[in-house]
């Protein structure tokens, strides 16, 4: 029998697909990190084959001068481009703006940098006795003489792109006295403000903006100590954290944010189960770094037990379908536990953050 073209396609598409277990993963083994530091180091040592025109001393200290006169003129600046800033900032920092008030630096870029991170740095300055808080620095540099220059590494980092922080910073950004230098590397960075917040001029009240220039600097530096946080053997690159940080081999930080994201597309049920976890934890967790979160975790048999006595899940079954969407996402971390081998589960959130969550009308 002779098939015609018509019954030839759909043979052909009827035909189950193969698909080859050569898989690369399997083939070849992740690299550790001496054997990562060890490849590198030839790479690194090498001297590079250009350097960028910003490192000249005389283009430095034209660009140095200009970032002053247009700080004091009432910008902040905003800085782009290939390569890391960090380097160059921080000599700017140091050479120019530590000689005219007070510094402090924001590593945007860790995944774990919060608002205590930002707050407790301003308990350094000397003068500053008030236990430091948006209101409180406002007030200082309004009614002081000292100018603060903050200098925030990747405000397009994920602390500085929450709600609250970018409402802190629009406030100290008015501030006449507050002169803010920060680093975007985010090719949509630009939509993190309005028009009117970029454009926003400084009044000396307590309007919000940000008066931003653009300024393109681009250093071609490699992101060694950006990425210094980073499992760079993964192929999840800088989203990647290395398991140190998390208690896990593979994860991505988790925000405030995309934590209420989730939560607002799951049923009352997994609601509830989060609730619960989330209570319990803040009440063994008296810690906020990212190694103490695991230490907070629940046991599965007694998480399993706290479910079904609330009447969340009343079999295994229904427990771990509960789990799952939250796995999926990350909002929910495992890990074997020591205990007999079992599974301990926790969320990784720091202590005010998953407070905060909490506490929001998502979980109502």
């Amino acid at each position: 029998m002779v098939q015609t073209n018509f019954d030839s396609y759909f043979s052909h598409v009827a035909a189950r697909s193969q698909t080859s277990n050569t898989v690369f993963s399997t083939k070849i083994p992740p690299l550790s990190a001496e054997e990562y530091a060890a490849a590198i180091k030839p790479v690194i040592a090498r001297p590079p084959p250009f350097r960028s025109a910003v490192f000249s001393e005389e283009s430095k200290d034209d660009f140095h001068s200009r970032f002053l006169r247009e700080l004091h003129e009432g910008f902040n600046l905003l800085f782009y481009g290939f390569g890391s800033k960090r380097q160059y900032l921080n000599d700017f920092a140091t050479e120019r703006c530590a000689k005219l008030g007070h510094v402090v630096i924001a590593n945007g870029f860790h995944p774990g940098f919060g608002m205590k991170d930002l707050l407790s740095s301003f308990s350094s300055l000397p003068d500053f006795d008030a236990s430091p808080s948006q209101a409180t620095v406002q007030e200082y540099f309004i009614s002081s003489k000292h100018h603060l220059y903050l200098m925030i590494h990747n405000i397009d980092g994920p602390f500085f792109r929450t709600t609250k922080a970018k409402s802190v910073i629009s406030l100290w950004a008015m501030n006449p006295h507050i002169h803010i230098l920060a680093s975007v590397d985010h090719i949509n960075a630009a939509l993190l403000w309005s028009t009117s917040e970029s454009s926003a001029r400084k009044q000396g009240g307590n309007n919000r903006g940000f008066a931003w220039l653009w300024h393109d600097i681009s250093t071609l530096s490699p992101y060694d100590f950006e990425l210094s946080f980073a499992d760079r053997t993964s192929i999840r690159g800088a989203h990647g954290i290395k398991a140190s940080d998390t208690g896990t081999s593979s994860a991505v930080a988790m925000t405030e944010t995309a934590a209420l994201h989730i939560l607002a597309s799951v049923t009352q049920k997994a609601k509830k189960l989060f609730k619960l976890m989330g209570e319990r934890q803040l009440g063994i967790s008296d810690s906020e770094s990212g190694q103490d979160m695991q230490q907070a975790a629940i046991e599965y048999d007694a998480l399993f037990s706290l479910a079904r006595d609330n009447f969340v899940a009343t079999n295994d079954t229904a427990l771990r379908a509960l789990l799952g969407e939250f796995k999926d996402h990350g909002l929910v971390l495992t890990a074997q536990s020591s205990a007999a081998g079992g599974q301990a589960l926790w969320i990784p959130l720091r202590k005010e953050k998953l407070s905060a969550v909490l506490g929001s009308a998502q979980m109502g």
